[in-house]
């Protein structure tokens, strides 16, 4: 008995309300809007450029650098097999080598300077001009 009288006279009022967007609601949206700006910038976006500097150190490894690995093993890159783009072989003492994956490498300790690369650079640039 109660509740008819009830849903009666919430279905009025809302149909009075014209069902358009109103300035209310935007004032109930914005806190979740905002936190969500104020998320991205101080969680997600750090976090992507994190990702794609480690993406980016991890392909330009080279024969010579002194790593650290994900498992807490220092080494030394003894080779970079070129038939396989995600394996590198690492030398953790003498002569001993263990194949692992580019992604287990965390930190690139020392980075080694292409000698041959800059070589050729000046040759490359005398011949185009």
């Amino acid at each position: 008995m109660f509740i008819s009288e009830a849903l009666a006279q919430t279905s009025g009022a809302a149909g009075g309300a014209g069902g358009g967007f109103s300035m209310d609601a935007l004032q109930q949206f914005l806190p979740i809007i905002l936190i969500m700006v104020v998320f991205y910038f101080l969680m997600l976006r750090p976090q992507q450029k994190k990702v794609k500097a480690l993406r980016e150190m991890v392909n330009n490894l080279r024969r010579g650098d002194r790593v650290l690995l994900q498992g807490g093993i220092y080494g030394k890159i003894a080779s970079v097999p070129a038939a396989a783009d995600t394996e590198l072989v690492v030398e953790i003492a003498d002569k001993v080598q263990i194949k692992v994956t580019r992604s287990a490498v965390a930190e690139v300790l020392e980075k080694t300077q292409p000698v041959a690369a800059s070589e050729d650079k000046p040759g490359k640039s005398d011949k185009a001009e």
